[in-house]
């Protein structure tokens, strides 16, 4: 096979390799024969059996790879794999050495008898396409690895059992004394057992540390985090509190009596309430998390300002997304958004950056604290409504973590794109979707099984990495890359590690990544944007529910402020909250009741839900609080339980009582029918109950015969709709005569009394007698 000599690239030698990549330097040849002669001399030796079985375990093709069922999501099941990598040393420099600790594990159902754990790579090697790098990453590049990097035994393994192997090389180890080039090398890693091969196919990253080659200039590389949660849930105590619990002028909001607004203020954000809150000990911010946030000073954080107010101690940040992380791409992938999410209790000013900003300063207690606001995208993709959505909110800049740009481009750029929109231009920060897929644990694809873990994710990081810097070494490019809202501490900590240790690359930031010269702009930019949202069907129906649902618990919130609150002074104006002398008291606390329900609301309608990590066998969550929260004050004015009516006449009356467990007096109507046309009941009957207190209403009785029959007794507001529970009394009806009929028969019952006592004195006897 033919040579190729060695050119100069980008600042550094690069040598070039025939179709199968075979080592180059004429000076090698001898050697390579020589390999070849005692591989060949080797498999004649062995048993037929045994040499097809084993394979020849420094070529990809001819191993098993590792087995693992793989995930949807692209990923692999470790719990299924015979061979896993736990740690692995990511970037290689001239006095790191190389360290490698992989578990092994029977998968079989029979015993392995002992064997060994091989490391081998090629040094010499350079890729020169992703797609290579790509196939030896599932193992479907057949690269020789020749040069060993040391083995370790495995123990003889029952079935499910596992093992781990620890193998360490010191800095001046042959593989990697003979790395004259810098950047991602073919890493084999191989499980022999029985007469079996399993095979790892992983990366080795080599820096330009200690290389007699010329550096070029690193690739900047901005490592983002957004700090949510997803453990927003609501407190049944504190639901109660605020439905039993009555407020005074000062504590209210100025939307007691507005249907449409949320109760926004001039700082552009609703009322804390603390209606949602975090479960359990999630007040406490991650002790870790917060430790590897001060360690890497380049982690760029991106807060839910809520979150923030919601910690008890909260970290710091870079900047802050849209309160609540609400969803800004499912908002705008609904028809009629902005009436059905006002409807639900969100109006625009709930999410602006306004509004970002205020909780922000609540959650620092200063009012004059400022910060950048970013938003982060939701579960939807960034259309052109859904940018200007943004850009009218305030939002200047938007993160795009996913589907912003098609996979089909020649090279990695700047992930900076301006987009001229109605309401101004937006910069949009895309992520790089390779990396940002590793950093959020997911694998390149399902058959690279060394991305199953964490390890094996972070050594494609980093030669994936590489090799991006190595494919255009003098253009200036600032990568994003996106963890997930809920990588650990010890990922977060492992990838920003080798993030800056890493000689080809330097950390940016937030600021400079948006300023930077951007890689379309204009109408470029716009056509490049998404057509349409990309929500699945069941996405677009869980968001389509959830706002069916605070819709519905708002409704009965206003309703029970406009046809039921109110001591019945004056109920022609529709609205009873403002009658009598607690009217402003009485708005004032349904307007905290609007406020708490638009709070929760708020987090509902988050990126994930905002409750998506509850567990909802112990707590509610956000939409259940809220439903929840409506159900709590409706069910404040409900019916004692009644006794069984017994008639002894035409008519009769049948008392109820009405109980109010709500801090302000309610007018509502009670109505009844029965289940007998025999037997009826007067049907409505308006009754004032005072706050915490009880009110008796008293239904006449008619009967046209003797019987039973059931009433049925409901509530119903002012306007007549039927709410809260209903009441099932029995009624028995043993006397259905009239007052008249009554005197008639006991006049004539005594008449003829009287004239069987007269016969039997006055008749004669019979002599017979």
């Amino acid at each position: 096979m033919a040579l190729l000599p060695e050119t100069e690239q980008a600042g550094k030698r690069v040598i070039q390799y025939a179709p199968l990549r075979r080592i180059q330097a004429w000076w090698r040849i001898a050697a390579g024969m020589l390999l070849a002669a005692a591989f060949v001399a080797g498999a004649v030796a062995l048993p037929a059996s045994a040499s097809a079985a084993d394979g020849d375990a420094a070529n990809a093709g001819t191993a098993r790879s590792a087995s693992g069922a793989a995930n949807a999501d692209g990923t692999t099941d470790t719990s299924a794999q015979t061979l896993a990598l736990t740690e692995m040393t990511a970037v290689v420099t001239d006095t790191s050495g190389f360290h490698l600790k992989a578990t092994v594990t029977n998968t079989g159902d029979a015993a392995w008898a002992a064997g060994e754990v091989t490391l081998d790579t090629n040094p010499m090697f350079t890729f020169t396409s992703r797609t290579d790098m790509q196939e030896w990453a599932q193992s479907e590049s057949p690269i020789p690895a020749p040069a060993s990097l040391g083995s370790a035994s495995v123990p003889a393994l029952q079935p499910k059992q596992s093992a781990t192997v620890t193998i360490d090389q010191g800095a001046d180890a042959q593989a990697l004394t003979q790395m004259l080039n810098w950047g991602p090398k073919p890493l084999l890693v191989t499980y022999t057992h029985d007469g079996a091969n399993v095979a790892v196919h992983t990366f080795l990253t080599r820096s330009s540390a200690g290389l007699d080659n010329a550096n070029t200039p690193a690739m900047t590389i901005t490592m983002a985090m957004p700090l949510t949660s997803g453990h927003w849930t609501a407190d049944a105590d504190t639901l109660t509190k605020l439905v039993t619990d009555d407020t005074d002028d000062s504590a209210g909001s100025s939307n007691g009596s507005n249907n449409g607004s949320t109760g926004t203020g001039s700082t552009g954000k609703a009322t804390a309430i603390g209606a949602a809150v975090l479960e359990g000990d999630h007040t406490r911010f991650d002790h870790s998390l917060e430790q590897t946030i001060s360690k890497h000073s380049s982690l760029q954080t991106i807060a839910d300002p809520t979150y923030l107010d919601a910690l008890a101690m909260p970290p710091q940040t870079t900047a802050i997304m849209q309160p609540a992380g609400f969803d800004i791409t499912a908002y705008t992938a609904q028809e009629n958004a902005a009436e059905r999410y006002a409807n639900a209790g969100i109006g625009d000013d709930a999410w602006n950056a306004s509004a970002a900003l205020a909780d922000y300063r609540a959650a620092l207690g200063d009012q004059k604290a400022t910060s950048r606001t970013i938003a982060w995208q939701g579960q939807g993709q960034w259309t052109l409504d859904a940018l200007t959505a943004a850009r009218r909110q305030g939002y200047t800049t938007v993160v795009s973590t996913h589907d912003f740009e098609s996979s089909e481009t020649d090279t990695v750029h700047t992930g900076t794109v301006v987009v001229p929109t109605d309401a101004g231009d937006v910069t949009v920060l895309v992520e790089q979707r390779e990396l940002s897929n590793l950093a959020k644990g997911k694998a390149t694809n399902a058959k690279a099984t060394a991305e199953s873990t964490m390890a094996g994710r972070l050594a494609r990081f980093v030669a994936q990495s590489a090799f991006y810097q190595m494919e255009q070494p003098y253009n200036e490019r600032d990568l994003l890359v996106c963890f997930s809202a809920d990588s650990d501490a010890a990922t977060v900590d492992a990838f920003m590690d080798a993030v800056e240790s890493a000689s080809w690359l330097k950390t940016g930031d937030l600021d400079a990544l948006a300023h930077a010269d951007p890689y379309a702009s204009g109408d470029d930019a716009r056509n490049a944007v998404p057509a349409d949202s990309g929500m699945s069907a069941a996405d677009s129906s869980n968001v389509t529910n959830v706002l069916a649902s605070l819709s519905a618990g708002r409704g009965d919130i206003t309703r029970f402020r406009d046809s039921i609150l109110g001591d019945g002074d004056d109920n022609d104006n529709g609205n009873g909250s403002n009658n009598g002398d607690d009217g402003k008291a009485a708005s004032a606390w349904i307007g905290r009741l609007l406020d708490a329900h638009a709070e929760l609301a708020l987090h509902a309608l988050a990126i994930d839900g905002g409750s998506a990590e509850v567990d909802t066998t112990t707590s509610m969550t956000a939409v259940g609080g809220a439903q929840q929260l409506a159900n709590d004050l409706l069910g404040g004015v409900s019916l004692t339980p009644s006794e069984t009516v017994t008639m002894v006449s035409e008519t009769a009356t049948m008392p109820v009582t009405v109980s109010n467990s709500t801090p302000y007096p309610v007018t509502i109507r009670v109505f009844s029918i029965t289940d007998s046309p025999e037997i009826v009941t007067s049907r409505r009957n308006t009754v004032t109950i005072p706050a915490r207190g009880e009110a008796q209403v008293t239904f006449t009785l008619r009967a046209a015969t003797s019987g039973s029959a059931t009433a049925h007794v409901s509530l119903q507001d002012r306007g007549g709709v039927t709410f809260g529970g209903s009441q099932d009394t029995a009624i028995n009806c043993v006397l259905k005569i009239s007052d008249k009929t009554g005197f008639i028969i006991i006049g004539l019952a005594v008449a003829l009394g009287a004239l069987g006592l007269w016969r039997q004195f006055n008749r004669k006897k019979d002599p017979d007698e």
